[in-house]
């Protein structure tokens, strides 16, 4: 009879060895192919991040060409122009993302933008100059900030902080070292005047459509596209309620200079320090846009100077832009 062999330890070991490198192995395969999918979901975003900032800057393009259009034909701007009129979400599959349709993947690219005149809102560029505060600009402020229901101490506030940035002396080595110096916070688009003490979330959202900052420079309302927000609080003696009737009234035929203007105020009397803070033509925009590649969005917002030197000479120029 034949005496049957129990299995030793050292098969055991042997066993349980095989059985760790292959889940070894298993392991490694496994970090491999999830490091190949990182590494191709990263390139795909960064293609696609290409893509959508290609959309967007031919979308500027062509808002500066409609622009330069728009001065060769007119010199009065308001909002029954082309330009005034917004791009509604519109698809491009047909012109992005080829190589997705080629291999039969679903493509969903839309793009969606405006062109908005920003001689309509309130530049905060007008309230100082080289450090020194407009108080008659500041009184504008707060009369806008009135009229949105905020506090116009705002105004004041916001003034000091634009004007301390933009007196501060140039400081040498003792200076740095002296503690009294302190840093100050330039306002280089709206969004900054959250620094501003006192300036809430909520406070910049009920302003923001009514302002605008131009870098370096003082800008009059243009009268045929300012809100009635911005026209009452441009012009001390006009009400928010013949504000809002002026503005009704050139729905149906704008205003083609300012003695047009000044003849439908309907008895107001218009100071001549205001009417020289106003005009019928723009010479600064701001476009926005947005796409939507697929899974992934981008914002844009571009500030757009315009010149003009004659119909046979018009020329943009980009200020700043800001994606997101």
């Amino acid at each position: 009879m034949r005496r049957v062999r129990k299995p030793s330890r050292e098969q055991g070991v042997a066993v349980i060895t095989a059985l760790l490198l292959t889940t070894l192995a298993i392991t490694i395969v496994a970090s491999l192919f999830w490091q190949q999918q990182v590494q191709v979901r990263s390139i795909e975003n960064q293609r696609l991040q290409l893509q959508k900032q290609w959309v967007l800057r031919g979308a500027l393009d062509w808002s500066r060409l409609i622009l330069r259009e728009d001065a060769r034909h007119s010199s009065i701007d308001h909002l029954g122009e082309p330009w005034a009129v917004p791009l509604a979400e519109t698809r491009l599959d047909e012109y992005v993302d080829k190589s997705q349709q080629a291999s039969g993947e679903a493509s969903d690219a839309t793009l969606s933008g405006s062109i908005v005149d920003a001689q309509s809102r309130f530049n905060l560029s007008n309230l100082c100059r080289s450090g020194v505060i407009d108080d008659k600009e500041v009184a504008v402020f707060a009369r806008l900030l009135s009229a949105a229901r905020q506090d116009p101490a705002l105004a004041s506030a916001t003034a000091r902080v634009m004007a301390a940035a933009q007196s501060k002396p140039e400081q040498d080595n003792s200076a740095a070292s002296d503690s009294s110096s302190k840093k100050t916070l330039d306002i280089l688009y709206v969004d900054d005047l959250l620094a501003v003490p006192n300036f809430t979330p909520e406070a910049l959202a009920a302003i923001k459509d009514f302002i605008v900052l131009i870098p370096g420079q003082v800008t009059q309302i243009n009268v045929n596209t300012a809100p009635p927000e911005v026209l009452s609080a441009r012009i001390a003696t006009l009400s928010l309620s013949d504000a809002q009737a002026l503005v009704a009234g050139r729905e149906s035929a704008w205003f083609k200079d300012l003695a047009d203007f000044k003849q439908r105020l309907q008895g107001t009397k218009l100071d001549p320090a205001d009417e020289q803070q106003l005009s019928v033509s723009t010479a600064y925009f701001l476009v926005n846009g947005n796409v939507h590649l697929n899974r992934a969005g981008m914002q844009m917002q571009s500030l757009i100077q315009r010149s003009i030197g004659g119909p046979a000479n018009v020329a943009t120029k980009v200020i700043w832009i800001r994606e997101s």
